[in-house]
């Protein structure tokens, strides 16, 4: 039998399907999405439910989106879980996560992410961030060290700034390739994502805020002044008391903000 069949489903290359089968770490992440009944559970790629399982025992509903129809029938036929779920078959990409919310009941959202859409997503998920109280997600190990990177180190890019504008990151635990099959390439981890009550810089508009970042780090071995030049005068940058001549991964989230702001003010 192939090592990417598990439970007599295929992985399937184009959804990045790995699926997760070491109870121990399962345990672990199901601890610290903390299920409940308070919130909205909400699991994006239920995949064969090796999280959904757990997480539905703890509480009287668990909504899901699920791309894979192989996928979506095998929980519709499930015997413990059918009668627990709730089933969203579609792409979560451009899936209206407002819908999902039941009174002033917030959403609880976790999943183990196909590594190639977890950035896209996460970005999605950030425009819902008002209804969200916690985002838990297994990654790719080096994305969680870019959504938890400080300023001036590799890893602190776009995502970063990005994420850490909506959200406090924690990264909570590290897990091996063998805690998979069929066992990925690359190492795994999981954050947490706790969206902001009150934003610590406000941005008058966040399409703003992404521009910039993208067009900062567009080149990142330019310096600030290069990359900004068509939206940030020298006298400007000075006036923010930023230094144009630093490369985009050397100021913070709140300068990136300022920046952001000049912008919106100019236009």
């Amino acid at each position: 039998m192939s090592n990417k069949v598990h439970l007599g489903h295929t992985a399937r290359k184009r959804f990045g399907q790995n699926f997760l089968t070491d109870e121990s770490v399962i345990s672990r992440i199901v601890g610290a999405i903390s299920p409940d009944n308070d919130h909205v559970m909400v699991e994006i790629g239920p995949g064969l439910g090796a999280l959904t399982e757990p997480v539905a025992e703890a509480v009287d509903n668990l909504t899901v989106v699920e791309l894979d129809k192989d996928l979506v029938e095998r929980l519709e036929n499930h015997p413990v879980l059918k009668d627990k779920l709730t089933i969203n078959q579609g792409d979560a990409l451009n899936f209206d996560f407002s819908q999902l919310q039941q009174g002033d009941k917030k959403l609880k959202v976790f999943g183990n992410l196909p590594y190639n859409i977890s950035t896209p997503l996460m970005f999605h998920l950030f425009e819902f961030a008002e209804i969200i109280e916690t985002m838990h997600f297994m990654l790719q190990k080096e994305v969680v060290l870019r959504l938890s990177a400080s300023p001036g180190t590799k890893a602190y890019g776009r995502l970063t700034v990005m994420a850490q504008y909506f959200c406090k990151v924690v990264p909570v635990l590290e897990v091996p390739p063998e805690s998979f099959k069929p066992a990925p390439k690359v190492d795994s981890a999981v954050v947490r994502l706790l969206p902001f009550d009150e934003k610590p810089f406000p941005c008058k508009d966040v399409d703003v805020l992404r521009h910039v970042c993208t067009t900062a780090f567009n080149m990142r071995r330019k310096t600030l002044r290069n990359n900004l030049k068509q939206m940030v005068t020298d006298e400007e940058f000075t006036q923010l008391n930023i230094d144009s001549s630093l490369r985009p991964e050397q100021i913070s989230v709140e300068q990136y903000v300022a920046l952001a702001n000049l912008v919106c003010d100019k236009s």
